[in-house]
């Protein structure tokens, strides 16, 4: 009994910095995310914390309140991690299940594949700005979980002959975007996938 006892205790022992590793990986995903969303391109997988923020904020509180809760810490990480758990728990997490109660947010209405090239797609992402529609329009490249994101332009439809009206490939290794005042826009990729250049209406 002392013995089965004692492996509790040893399995006890890492749940606190367990969770705690996990916390700082769900972090460090949040920085990347943001930096590859500033500089418009990165791996996929580092958009999923801003295309699912309610489920991310949730597990990483789960993650801070675990650690401190039911872990080994010094008094110093058990504060420091009570403390960040505070700061997820009444901002972040907060604004992202209010902003899905509103609707907030980007939706998807466009995603396809390049002609002949299954690996390459065009992905359209629509959102609100307080009342005026915008859209980005990205390139996917590759295969999961290395498969590699480019924006390929940003258009506000504050003014009509700023929205997007269309976006299709005209070939594999081109795209051809149409605005609301009927220009049209080719942009050429290179064997990566990555664009010749990065559209900004509005």
């Amino acid at each position: 009994m002392g013995t089965e006892a004692r492996a509790r205790g040893n399995r006890r022992r890492w749940v606190g910095p367990g969770l705690l590793g996990v916390a700082a990986c769900l972090l460090l995903e949040l920085a990347l995310g943001a930096w590859s969303r500033r500089s418009g391109e990165g791996l996929v997988i580092l958009a999923l914390p801003f295309e699912h923020p309610a489920v991310f904020g949730g597990l990483l509180l789960a993650a801070l309140v675990g650690a401190a809760v039911a872990g080994n810490l010094s008094p110093f990480l058990r504060v420091t991690t009570l403390l960040l758990a505070c700061l997820v728990g009444v901002g972040p997490l907060p604004m992202a299940l209010l902003g899905l109660a509103l609707g907030d947010g980007e939706e998807v209405t466009a995603d396809r594949a390049a002609p002949g090239r299954p690996d390459r797609h065009l992905v359209v992402e629509e959102g609100m700005a307080m009342i005026d529609p915008y859209w980005n329009v990205y390139v996917e490249d590759g295969s999961w979980p290395t498969e590699r994101r480019w924006r390929v332009g940003y258009f506000n439809g504050d003014a009509g002959a700023n929205a997007l009206v269309g976006a299709e490939w005209d070939g594999p290794d081109r795209i051809r975007l149409t605005t609301g005042d009927k220009e049209v826009h080719l942009v050429d990729l290179t064997p990566a996938g990555r664009p010749s250049r990065t559209l900004s209406r509005g």
